[in-house]
């Protein structure tokens, strides 16, 4: 099959109408309702009809078919359609495979119900062939069960993997023969074959018999009148946009001349039209353009505004706005947002990604309750210039938070929105300056080397390293508050700082600050923020079960509680320390030692805790994500640390004998400057 040769909407429509029998048994293998049908097919001619290309190592049909599952699951997640729309009567396999896990469901549905090979299944997938069966074969047995056909499955599992091969007759002949002699001998393998290969031949009979599913004969026709009514107002606003610029058009001519006369017009027309600063500076200094990509899916529309690379990172500006409510999205990268090329393009060796927390305190995002601008960290590039294929297919919903408007919904009720929008998008590389340090200090009398200074478009990105030789004191993590540079100073978050490498002796840290580009640095200060730092003292507590906890002892300054020592099935140890003023550290590091020549399979441990600010102030231990950065110089005391242990061998227990403690953690904050001359 094909691509049209005249990709008008209307060969699109032709197309489907085509093959509509198939397509229209796929959507309800997912959908509930005739209604969401139809907007399946809908939203897939508009999508077919904008893309402009598509992958050449498959063909037309399979292509179409990765781009209608796609809004397929866009329409069953829908919440909204859920709710909203009622649900229809359907057969009883469609039903079952509901009941699948997610790529159990799609490899049986594009192999058995739309009738692909498994090498496009694999490619639709982006998993492999070998992967593409093991889904085939677990989605059946998961269908065996459902279905009633049998619970239990006491086939040998070296000759299972065998079975959908030998009854699509793809087997090789040597593992084939293999197959039948055990098989002749085996009493479980034949029944459990025979019971595997009777959901296999029931799906392949349903769906040879669904080849005359009824198809409402005006289906099509519903779905055309959408298509013509969209045009019509597409055309509309096409004449408004060209009435527009033509006043438009007047008012830049006019503006030009300035622009002859004065060469004020770029600055000045960037000082009024952008409200961002960061992307203002960076329009200003002609280090970027605007784009104004746009994707609408599901109700959201997504405009890329700009993007600007560098040898730090790749920086992407976005605007979301919600068409249909008055909600407020932002994009997170690896959950929901990807780059498809991003081997092709971009440094995975020495790059970094930066989070940038979404900015609800900005002007331009308190403007509208439906529209939020935003900014999204890529890798570096490894070439000069490249093109970002970018992916979305969910968005991070911020639900502000009414007795603080400036923060975003609790993390564990993380709400989103899905959908499909995908960005092409040109972006060159700019070049950065690097600058060679020499200055070395102290941090708790452990040795800190300052490395390098890089000073890019995107951001100022200051390296450090600590010699942790001491085996009594290591710092575990080091950040830099503020940094100056001929007298204009910039200062980081608490979430700037990052862990970069480590070696025998030490670790290397580095501290993103705000751009710093056009300076030329003779002598810069820095300002440390907090150490975190890991402190060497052990002490061993006999343990005795037997003993009626709880029990007391002394450690570092403190009185910590042996509050239970409980042995079962899992064995559990508490040990508390809800004194916390003055206490030298945070949390401990310890273990606990068993019986001679016993182990344990597994040990876990939670906590609980309090946080408290420079002034001992106590702060509620579930609003630490939205609070901490605001909170002065913050520390986390544990006050309840459990662990509970499981045995390695089946019907034994655990019985401690020893809680040993290793080291404690504990957080300095820093006011140490230091000032470094640079040599380029």
């Amino acid at each position: 099959m094909t691509k049209p040769k005249e990709k008008s909407v209307e060969s699109i429509v032709d197309w489907f109408d085509q093959h509509k029998q198939s397509f229209y048994i796929l959507g309800w293998s997912y959908l509930k309702n005739q209604q969401q049908i139809e907007e399946l097919f809908y939203r897939s001619i508009v999508k077919v009809h904008k893309e402009s290309r598509y992958k050449r190592d498959i063909s037309f049909e399979t292509w179409v078919t990765s781009v209608f599952m796609h809004i397929c699951q866009e329409l069953s997640d829908d919440r909204s359609l859920q709710v909203s729309e009622k649900v229809e009567p359907r057969h009883d396999l469609f039903n079952a495979l509901d009941q699948l896990e997610k790529v159990e469901k799609d490899a049986v549905v594009l192999t058995y119900i739309k009738g692909i090979s498994q090498e496009d299944t694999a490619k639709l997938l982006q998993v492999s062939v070998e992967q593409v069966k093991e889904y085939l074969f677990s989605g059946l047995q998961s269908l065996r069960k459902g279905m009633g056909n049998g619970s239990r499955f006491n086939g040998c599992k070296e000759y299972q993997q065998n079975y959908i091969d030998y009854i699509e007759r793809t087997l090789e002949r040597e593992k084939k023969v293999d197959f039948e002699v055990h098989m002749y001998h085996c009493q479980d393998c034949q029944e459990d074959f025979a019971a595997f290969k009777e959901i296999m031949l029931t799906l392949l009979n349903f769906t040879e018999s669904m080849k005359d599913f009824h198809v409402p004969s005006d289906f099509m026709e519903k779905v055309t009148a959408r298509l013509t009514e969209k045009d019509k107002q597409r055309r509309l606003k096409r004449k408004k946009r060209k009435r527009m610029g033509i006043v438009f058009a007047s008012v830049f001519v006019l503006l030009m001349g300035i622009e002859v006369f004065t060469g004020s017009f770029t600055s000045l027309y960037y000082t009024w039209a952008e409200e961002d600063p960061e992307l203002r500076d960076l329009l200003q200094q002609g280090l970027v353009k605007r784009l104004d990509l746009e994707a609408e899916s599901n109700g959201v529309k997504i405009k890329i505004r700009s993007a600007i690379a560098d040898d730090v990172q790749t920086l992407v500006f976005y605007e979301i706005e919600d068409t249909a409510e008055n909600n407020q999205y932002a994009i997170v990268y690896n959950d929901g947002a990807s780059v498809e090329n991003d081997y092709d393009i971009m440094n995975r060796e020495t790059g970094h990604m930066y989070y940038y927390f979404p900015d609800l305190k900005s002007d331009q995002n308190n403007k509208e309750k439906n529209v939020f601008q935003g900014k999204l960290s890529l890798l570096a590039l490894t070439k000069d210039s490249g093109t970002i294929k970018l992916k979305i297919t969910q968005l991070l919903k911020l639900v502000r938070d009414p007795s603080d408007p400036n923060s975003f919904g609790a993390y564990e009720n993380m709400e989103y929105k899905t959908g499909e929008w995908n960005f092409e998008i040109p972006v060159t590389k700019w070049p950065s300056k690097e600058y060679a340090l020499d200055e070395s200090t102290e941090i708790e009398g452990i040795p800190v080397r300052f490395n390098k200074l890089t000073i890019a478009p995107t951001a100022t990105i200051l390296k450090y390293a600590v010699n942790n030789e001491q085996p009594e004191k290591r710092v575990e993590f080091l950040t830099a508050d503020n940094l100056e540079v001929n007298n204009k100073k910039v200062k980081a978050t608490i979430y700037d700082s990052s862990f970069t490498d480590f070696d025998m002796n030490g670790s290397t840290f580095q501290t993103k600050f705000p751009s710093l580009y056009g300076e030329k640095p003779k002598e810069i200060k820095v300002q440390f923020g907090f150490a975190r730092i890991t402190v060497e003292h052990q002490k061993a507590i006999e343990l005795d079960p037997s003993s009626k906890y709880p029990e007391t002892f002394e450690y570092a300054g403190s009185t910590i509680s042996i509050d239970k020592v409980e042995i079962g099935e899992s064995t559990n140890i508490v040990i508390s320390n809800h004194d916390i003023e003055n206490r030298a550290f945070e949390s401990l590091n310890y273990d606990i030692v068993s019986e001679a020549e016993k182990e344990y399979s597994s040990m876990e441990m939670n906590s609980e805790g309090v946080l408290v600010d420079k002034n001992g102030i106590k702060y509620d231990e579930n609003e630490i994500p939205f609070a901490y950065e605001e909170i002065e110089q913050p520390r986390y005391f544990y006050t309840v640390q459990e662990t509970e242990l499981k045995s390695n061998y089946a019907g034994e227990t655990v019985i401690p004998k020893k809680l040993m403690i290793n080291g404690y953690n504990t957080t300095k904050y820093l006011d140490d400057v230091v000032k470094i001359s640079l040599k380029k």
